[in-house]
């Protein structure tokens, strides 16, 4: 398969950078994946299939279409990936096996929860990748490694710079933002388990570069993960500090509105009370992709509709990338 996996004999020098990046370039053709799995990249990936919609999307981004023969179930955005085969990490491995694919990209959680079929796919003779960046700070190295994987290095670099150029157009005008002007935000991950998100993932990140001041600063992370359990009698004892109640929606948090306003002691928040509460998709706050900078632009708007307004709107933007 012109693939090479070596699990037991990492060097100390890739521990080091796995540990604190969580994937390592051990030289110019191989790279270490989340699961300390040592990977050659000799040449591109050509028929692969993508088990993460961020995975999906990145791919598309560099300029894959037909190398992509199989998508995750729950695919939105692009548009091309909907009409993908799909497979899934609940599927018999001969599924896999009968499509032939050279990679299939997988993130941490099914590498854990999935190991059997992962095994039986490496068995099988397919290569398995996991990846998946742990905040921002990782993810410009994540979209390399997807790069390096397909032959797109170049096409990576530019999403980088892409990203860069973008977000310091966003914090040049969060610059002009008089400090007492800056808007006070609790960020729901999870309504019904009052959960919010840690201090370093991706969503709190997207909010702070849009001039939003996280009121769940103290929040710890669950088990590592970008939630963080705060609690109704926290978010109510800043109830008079919350100047905009924001939610993500989705798979993992389809709050309502109503909701949100019907809940038990809510309306001691100022924002409730005074119908400042806004929605936000989870795909564009949460997901390691270029539409973090649809994140950044729509939580700008919400928050300083005055200076953000004149940002091009997200539909067009995407259109722009494919």
């Amino acid at each position: 398969m012109g693939a090479l996996i070596r699990e037991n004999t990492v060097f100390l020098l890739l521990s080091i950078l796995l540990l604190t990046t969580g994937w390592a370039f051990a030289d110019s053709r191989v790279i270490i994946d989340r699961s300390g799995n040592e990977i050659s990249a000799a040449k591109p990936f050509t028929r692969i299939i993508s088990l993460y919609g961020a995975h999906t999307e990145n791919l598309f981004v560099l300029g894959l279409d037909q190398e992509i023969i199989g998508v995750g179930g729950n695919e939105t955005y692009p548009p091309k990936a909907i009409e993908k085969p799909v497979f899934s990490y609940h599927d018999d491995a001969e599924k896999f096996l009968a499509a032939c694919p050279d990679l299939v990209l997988i993130r941490p959680m099914i590498a854990l929860g999935y190991q059997g079929l992962v095994d039986k796919l490496k068995r099988g003779g397919i290569l398995v990748v996991s990846l998946q960046p742990r905040g921002v700070n990782e993810m410009y190295d994540y979209w390399k490694v997807l790069g390096r994987l397909v032959g797109k290095e170049r096409e990576a670099e530019q999403m980088v710079e892409r990203f860069e150029a973008g977000l310091a157009a966003a914090r040049s005008t969060v610059e002009t933002i008089p400090a007492t002007r800056r808007k006070r935000v609790y960020f729901e991950a999870i309504h019904s388990k009052m959960k919010t998100f840690a201090p370093n993932s991706m969503a709190v990140f997207v909010l702070e570069a849009a001039g939003g001041l996280n009121v769940a600063g103290d929040a710890v992370s669950v088990r590592g993960t970008n939630i963080a359990a705060y609690g109704k009698e926290r978010i109510l004892a800043q109830g008079d500090r919350i100047d905009v109640y924001l939610a993500q929606t989705g798979t993992m948090n389809s709050v309502t509105l109503a909701r949100i306003r019907k809940e038990t002691g809510f309306m001691a928040i100022k924002a409730v009370r005074n119908n400042n509460v806004y929605f936000v998709d989870e795909q564009i706050v949460c997901r390691p992709t270029l539409r973090l900078l649809h994140g950044i632009y729509e939580i700008g708007r919400i928050l300083y509709p005055e200076r953000f307004g004149g940002w091009p709107n997200a539909q067009d933007t995407k259109e722009r990338q494919f």
